[in-house]
């Protein structure tokens, strides 16, 4: 939101530095929706609420995409329903889906990909809006590369023995590479997209220009360890969440693989889904930084597999029960304290509404209640370390706080970094921040980039705190 705040109020891509840290699709989809708005980012209380109801939107077409694509490559309700059921309500799902997140748009965009590639007829404008969709993907977030080789083999057999496949299998990659082509020109014409004499040596940045390569580069090269080692998003954050999902899409991912390598032929489905999710599995293992909202992609792959394998299984039962059986199941998941989807056992033992069902659990009124302190009692030209969600709050309304910057752009932005704080500690009156914050700033310290702001929060008295859930803020005041 931030980005997307930048490119309507000062037309540019970033308030700082644009470092090609992700391509600019998805705040450009932000900002085209904020802009047109009677208040613009301000229409739904604050940008990042304006974020989130565009997200509202994205999800419920993306699960009409789901349901459709699950129902083609299967030719069965029930495989399309299951999946859309996971898909809306496991807690994974719920938590992720509210949250404004390049991964959200990118996968809608994925989504409707795979839905143009999977139409009756495959026609040439499919091609052309399959192709195109893509490219949106791509420069959305750019993982969705590890989707590429599934699309590429679904086209193929979708037009093999076509009379048209020469166009489609032309204008295809053509209305891919048009997004993305786009992207790499923006970075020529600014002359950024190599480092100058081709140095791509980690331990000296460019220092005259930003470029486009060199991030790619210095991004394959970051290194934050396993996503099975002790103290990873899968242990502290993803299996508490939902682990029965995680295990059970598992399983489906790779009874998927099985028959769709088995028989290619007659098992297209279970091979573009299987593929697709145990590519984005790599993607997330691969060692590289991890960080925990990179599960959302995974979990449309996941819903999809359970569903289309819970069909398959079922299919020799009779058609009454093959409804009656995952009806059951669905209703224990939701009503079955154990399983945290809709019920849960709370702290004094009680059946309860798991919190992210919970109608008072508003983490939106915590976040207000943050600002609304840092309002009554912060001054306008403090120096503050915070969180990214309240960057377009604080420099979208007044009064403004020009020099309240995010630990990214702390840690990162010689501008912010080395002029205004000069990476010393003792220059940060506050630091605004979540326990998810925390954790980023720690996964983010690999090469100690962030060592100065932890610093400040030891030497920091604690002012204000508050918590629902799983999700703590604090205001620290430091020296």
């Amino acid at each position: 939101m931030q980005r997307a705040w930048s490119l309507v109020r000062q037309t540019r891509l970033s308030p700082y530095t644009y470092d090609y840290d992700h391509a600019p699709g998805g705040w450009i989809q932000l900002a085209g929706f904020a802009f047109p708005l009677p208040n613009q980012f301000e229409t739904f209380g604050n940008a990042v609420n304006t974020g989130r109801f565009l997200m509202l939107l994205v999800h419920l077409v993306s699960v009409a995409l789901l349901f459709e694509i699950v129902r083609r490559l299967t030719g069965s309700v029930l495989a399309a329903s299951v999946a859309a059921f996971f898909y809306n309500v496991s807690p994974l799902a719920v938590y992720y889906q509210r949250q404004v997140l390049l991964d959200n748009l990118m996968m809608f965009w994925v989504l409707l990909s795979l839905y143009l590639l999977l139409g009756r007829d495959m026609r040439i404008r499919h091609a052309l809006g399959a192709g195109t969709a893509l490219g949106i993907a791509l420069i959305t977030k750019e993982n969705a590369l590890f989707f590429v080789p599934t699309l590429v083999y679904l086209l193929h057999r979708r037009v093999k023995g076509s009379t048209q496949r020469r166009f489609t299998r032309s204008l295809w990659p053509f209305a891919t590479a048009i997004p993305v082509g786009a992207y790499l020109l923006y970075a020529v014409l600014k002359n950024e997209l190599v480092p100058t004499g081709l140095d791509f040596d980690l331990n000296n940045p460019p220092a005259d220009h930003v470029s486009l390569l060199y991030t790619l580069w210095w991004q394959l090269n970051r290194s934050q360890g396993s996503l099975l080692s002790s103290g990873s998003f899968l242990y502290s954050s993803w299996i508490p969440r939902d682990g029965l999902f995680l295990l059970l899409g598992l399983l489906a991912m790779l009874a998927a693989l099985y028959w769709g390598f088995r028989d290619r032929e007659r098992n297209l489905g279970f091979l573009v889904v299987g593929t697709m999710a145990v590519a984005y599995a790599f993607y997330l293992i691969r060692g590289s930084v991890l960080l925990d909202f990179y599960i959302a992609p995974m979990v449309v792959l996941f819903a999809m597999s359970i569903g289309m394998v819970t069909d398959r299984l079922l299919g020799r039962l009779s058609s009454r029960l093959r409804i009656a059986v995952p009806a059951m199941a669905g209703a224990l998941l939701l009503f079955v304290p154990v399983t945290d989807y809709l019920l849960t056992v709370n702290d004094e033992g009680r059946v309860a509404v798991a919190d992210q069902y919970h109608p008072k659990l508003n983490l939106t009124r915590m976040q207000e209640q943050q600002v609304a302190w840092i309002r009554g009692n912060v001054p306008a030209d403090a120096r503050i370390i915070m969180d990214d969600d309240l960057w377009s709050e604080l420099h979208d309304v007044p009064p403004f706080y020009p020099f309240a910057h995010s630990h990214w752009n702390a840690a990162a932005d010689p501008d912010v970094r080395d002029k205004l704080f000069a990476k010393k500690w003792r220059n940060i009156d506050y630091i605004v921040m979540s326990n998810k914050m925390r954790q980023s700033m720690e996964s983010n310290n690999g090469d100690g980039r962030e060592d100065w702001i932890l610093t400040a929060l030891k030497n920091a008295k604690k002012v204000w705190e508050t918590g629902q859930g799983d999700i703590n803020l604090q205001i620290y005041r430091v020296g």
